[in-house]
Parts: C-alpha cells; structure tokens; sequence
C-alpha cells in the first residue's frame, strides 16, 4: 500500500504561528513599528507612522524623553520621601494628642464623678440634720403637748370620780350619821372647782419644711460647664504694635486671634495660649496673658533692656502663624517721655493694667529716710542697690552663692520662677521650662529633681510656683495645666485640686490652719483650699481697685495669718484678711524707694518685715510690716535679671529666682 503524504497545504490541521512579542518601545498604535520619537504636547511616543499626525508639534527622542521622565519620577519619590519623617512626625504628635485627649477626658470624668459624689454626701448630711431637726423639734413639741394631756387626764378623772361620789350621797337619804362625809365631799368639790387646769393648748402644731430648691436645681441645672476651643495653632495669627518693637521699661501689647482648622474665628475663650520674650542671650522675660473670653488674647510685656529680642507665641504648645517673631526693643530719654506722656498712658491703657497711685500714706512712707529702721532691716547704705548704679555702691555684695546656669540637667534652668524653702533645710525651685521642681540643701548642694511634662494628672505643665505644707507634701502651681498638683516629700504625685476653678495659677503659699493659697493669675483672684482640695473662699477680680488685681503673681503669709499679694501691673503690694478685707495697700510705679516697676516674689521674715522682689527693677526691697520702706538687699556686684520667687531659708538667708539669668541666689539677711 502505498503511504500518503500530506502536504502543508493539504494538512487538515490548522498551523500555530508564534508571533515575538512587541519591543519594549513598540508603536502602541502600528504593529511592528518601533517608536523613536516622543510628542512633548501629546505625551505619547511616535513611530514613523504617527509622525505625520503631529508634524506641527514639538518632539524629541524617545530616549532623552523616558530619561527625563526617570529623572522626574525619581524627583517626585525623593519629595514623597522626605515627606514620610514630616508624617511620620505628625502622626505620632497627633497621637500623642489624641492620647492627652483620651486621659483628660478620664481625668474630668474622674472630678464630675468625685465632685458630684462630694455633691452627694453634703445632700444627705444635709438630709440626715434635717431629719435630726424634725425629729427633735416633733419631741419637744410632743412632750409639751403630752405632758399637758396627762394633767388634763387626771383633772378630768379626779372630777368625775368626785362628781360621781356626791351624787351617790344626794341620791341617798340625809343624816347626821352622812353629815361629815358630805362636808368632806363639799370641800374636795369646791377644791376641784377651782382647779386651774390647763385648758388652753400650750403649744401649737406647725411643723413645716422650707425648701428653697428653685435656686439650687437652677445651680444644678448649670452645674460645671465642659471648656474647650476649635483653635488650632497653625490658623492663628498675631497683631499689634507690640510684635516689632516696644520701648524699654513701657508695656507692650500683642492681640492674638484663634482660629480653627478652616481659617474660622473661634468666639469663645479658654484656649491654652503660651508666650515668651526670649533675649539675645536666651533668657525669658515675663509678661502676662489677658483672655477676653471671645477667642482673642492680650499679651502684654515689658522688657527692661535694649537690644533684638524674639517672641515666641504658643497655642496648645505650637507655633502659630509667624511665631516666633522679632522684636527691636528701643530705649526712650526721659524727656521724651515727659514732652509726650501719652505714650505711657495709651501703652498701660492697651494693658488692662492702670498703676495704682496708691495712698497718700503710702507716699509719706516713701520719703522716710532709710535711715529709719527697725529690727531686720539691712544697712542704709546697701540702699544703692539697684543695677544701674552699680558704680556709686563701694559696700561688698551681700551674696553668698548662686546655683544654676541655663539648661536642661540637673542644676540647669530654663525660666525658674517659683522658689520655697523647708524647715528642713531644703530650697525648692519651680523650673518652668524644664517642667520639673529642683530641690537643694540651704548650702546649694544638688539633692533630687521630679516632674515629667505632660497634661494628666501627676505631669507638669509650665509650673511657677511651689509650697511646702507643714505635713511635709511638696504644692505646686502648675499654669497650663490650670491646676495645683500635690506630691510628698519624695515627690511622688498624690493629688490635684482646683481643677476647673483656676485659669492661670501662678504663686502657691500655705496659711497657718495649713490651707492652699492660690494666686490665679489669669483670673485675678486669690482661691484659699483645704488640702483635700475643697474651696474655703476666694477673693479678687480683675481691675486697679484695692481689692482687685492685675496680674497678680505671688503670696506669702504673716504672723497674723494675713495673706500678702504682688500685684503685678498695677505695682503695688496688698495685705489681706483670710476673708478677702483689704488691710494694707503699699507701692506705686517708679523707680524711687518702695516704688516697683511689676513685683513679683514676696516673704515674710520672723519680725513681719515683708521682702519683695522688683522685677522690673531687678532688685529686692525690704519693708516693714505696716508697708514702710526700710532697705534694699546688695545685689550690686551680681545683678538681678528679671527676679521671680523668693524664700526665707530656715537658716536665715533669702533666696530667690533670677529667671533672667538662669539661677537661684541666696542672699545674706540680717534679722
């Protein structure tokens, strides 16, 4: 048999072609055609055949065209790149946010829940009194009542009985042998007859309960109010003359508007505003915050020297828009300022602040002679004290030692502020930069540290002023957290109080009952706590009145239990009752003997003599106990720069806060 071949022709069997696969710079749109070309105004590579359709176009080699595309591409990875820390960073400081957010709102509901369980308590003290009440007025009440039925009783039964007796002898026949029973009878009758009975009801039956509750549930009803703002630091701005320059020693003012995250501007106030004047050599300088409770702040500042100063404006611990700014600080001549005082006036005016003029007293104290003095006051001629005439002071500084340098280790400070000193021989120091109580022996020997920064409680926040409570517990005024935070003598945290009462606690004393005295800075006002954390009373508000502050800063106590108060801008000290009466007002702006330009720290020495620091002065005045003044401390060949807090050491000494300098000093006092 023949085979039969089968030609492809012929196959029945169709035949698989493999065709190669398109270049990698194929022609999307003609097969087989490789590009070579790429159209800059298309963005599409050309082969020879698609080169007649953009002939009017720019083109350039397929090769330069996918380098710079590479090139682009690589440039474009490396920008995402770098934006990955930036996320990276902001994630984690938006989640530590966010985690701040979630424990303040444990910490709130921690006080809701322990204030109204106090709320509680005090209801049903005040029930079981009032059940106590009832049911002892209901007793007398009842015994009287009572007593009154039982004598009515008896009448009542010996007349029946006597009534019944007389007439069983009517009923009977008449005789001799019944004639001396019924005399007898006749007697008790005519006793009984007379009897004075008490007939009228001798006492009444009110017993009513006065409840006044509409004022209280209309109390309860706005009982403790949620505080928050939408403001974010990143939409806020500052204005105001105050932000370029300011002139040396005069107030400065800043306007800060808050703003949310669309650029809206916010309406209410509260928000947690920070601002700082750093110098050239890195110090800070005061200055205090007016909030005017419509999402707009006053900062109002003074610097006490020339030069190119910077200010850092905070919200919620960031930048705002253009912080931190710079500032040209220029000194006027004191003819300039006479010819136009206007400019004082319209600068103290924008501060909230108009010094106080203080009393005619007070004026005839400033001209006493120094001379003049009582038990613990220092020697006239330490009187040239001041900085500025450093020169005509032949006598030896009175310091002993100073401690610190700026930083953030231990024995370094960063705007130290409050300062307290212990029975126990120990200095403590309210570093408020570095978020940390610092604690030394009297001689200046570094003993510990504590504090970590943070906003829940048992974290610090910008603290300015500290206290030692006679049980030893360390009370520290913590600013931005708005609240008082109490440790041990260990420094581990115990409590907090005054949270949701206090806007800007700046200066912390102890009375002689061992109750919280709290300076508010913010709110101008002066709280007194137990240390359980309860109000006892508060006094203050803000304007230049007697009784009322502007900017307030520190407190200390006298012999008398009077509370002793700096008020910043309205430069002067005032003397108070533990009820908020006014007792002693001294000190008035200027630069003259017991005159202050914004006084900060203040203590009280055995004898009541009353030390204060002068801030703007940079110096530290003594007077005695009625607002005379009697001296100043040397500080001559070390200046002050900006003093804070003061103390009394328990071994004699004062020591105080030169937070422009970065250290504590302590300073020889004779008693």
């Amino acid at each position: 048999m023949e085979a039969h071949q089968h030609s492809p022709e012929s196959s029945s069997e169709e035949c698989t072609v493999l065709e190669a696969p398109p270049g990698k710079n194929a022609c999307p749109r003609h097969t087989g055609k490789g590009s070579e070309l790429f159209c800059s105004a298309c963005e599409v590579a050309l082969c020879e055949d698609c080169v007649p359709d953009h002939e009017e176009h720019l083109k350039v080699p397929l090769i330069r065209a996918l380098e710079q595309h590479r090139s682009s591409l690589q440039e474009r990875l490396g920008g995402v790149q770098n934006r990955l820390p930036q996320i990276s960073d902001a994630l984690s400081f938006v989640k530590e946010i966010h985690q701040q957010l979630t424990n303040q709102r444990a910490s709130i509901e921690e006080d809701i829940q322990s204030s109204f369980q106090d709320l509680h308590k005090q209801l049903d003290v005040r029930k079981s009194v009032l059940l106590m009440e009832l049911e002892v007025t209901h007793g007398l009440k009842q015994k009287v009542l009572q007593a009154q039925v039982d004598s009515l009783v008896r009448g009542e039964g010996d007349l029946e009985a006597s009534c019944s007796q007389a007439e069983e002898a009517l009923a009977g026949e008449a005789c001799v042998a019944s004639l001396q029973a019924e005399q007898e009878l006749q007697e008790k009758l005519g006793e009984l007859a007379g009897l004075g009975l008490p007939c009228q009801p001798e006492e009444n039956d009110q017993l009513d309960l006065l409840l006044e509750t509409d004022g209280l549930r209309k109390s309860i009803h706005n009982l403790g109010t949620i505080v928050t703002t939408s403001a974010v630091a990143c939409q806020s701005e500052a204005m105001g003359a105050g932000l370029e320059q300011c002139i040396v020693g005069h107030p400065a003012s800043v306007t800060i508007v808050t703003r949310d995250k669309s650029g809206g501007a916010c309406k209410t106030g509260n928000a947690i505003l920070s601002a700082e004047v750093f110098t050239p050599d890195g110090s800070i300088v005061d200055g205090e915050i007016v909030d005017h409770k419509n999402g707009t702040y006053e900062f109002v500042y003074t610097v006490p020297k020339e030069g190119d100063f910077s200010l850092a404006l905070r919200l919620y611990d960031q930048h705002i828009k253009g912080s931190p700014f710079k500032l040209t600080i220029n000194r006027v001549s004191e003819a300039e300022v006479e010819v136009s005082p206007s400019t004082t006036t319209a600068t103290n005016s924008a501060a909230y602040a108009t010094p106080s003029t203080g009393s005619s007293e007070g004026a005839k104290r400033r001209g006493k002679s120094p001379g003049q003095k009582k038990k613990g006051s220092k020697r006239a001629s330490s009187a040239l004290g001041t900085p500025r005439r450093k020169t005509q002071n032949p006598i030896e500084d009175d310091l002993i030692f100073r401690i610190g340098t700026k930083g953030r280790n231990k024995g370094e400070f960063t705007n130290l502020q409050g300062v307290a000193a212990s029975s126990t021989g120990r200095i403590l120091i309210a570093d408020s930069n570095n978020q940390c109580v610092q604690i030394f022996l009297n001689e200046g020997e570094f003993k510990s540290r504590f504090g970590v920064r943070g906003r829940s409680p048992g974290q610090l926040q910008r603290p300015t002023g500290v206290a030692v409570h006679p049980s030893g517990d360390i009370i520290i005024a913590d600013y931005d957290n708005k609240w008082v935070s109490i440790f041990n003598s260990e420094g581990k945290y115990k409590a907090k109080l005054g949270s949701g009462r206090l806007m800007g606690p700046k200066g912390v004393s102890v009375d002689q009952n061992g109750h919280v005295i709290v300076v508010d800075n913010k709110a101008c006002t002066v709280f007194i706590f137990q240390l359980t954390g309860k109000l006892v009373s508060k006094f203050g508000s803000r304007g230049n009145g007697d009784k009322q502050f502007a900017g307030p800063h520190f407190a200390a106590v006298n012999n008398n239990n009077e509370i002793i108060v700096t008020d910043f801008h309205n430069h002067s000290v005032k003397v108070f009752t533990l009820e908020g009466e006014l007792v002693l007002k001294f000190g008035s702006n200027g630069e003259g003997n017991g005159q202050f330009n914004a006084p900060t720290g203040v203590a009280v020495d055995v004898n009541g003599n009353i030390i204060v620091a002068d801030w703007g002065n940079s110096r530290i005045q003594v007077f005695d106990g009625s607002g005379s003044f009697l001296s100043y401390i040397n500080t001559s060949a070390d200046p002050l720069y900006g003093p804070q807090g003061l103390a009394l050491t328990s071994d004699g000494h004062v020591v105080v806060a030169d937070s422009g300098n970065h250290c504590f000093k302590v300073y020889r006092y004779l008693q």
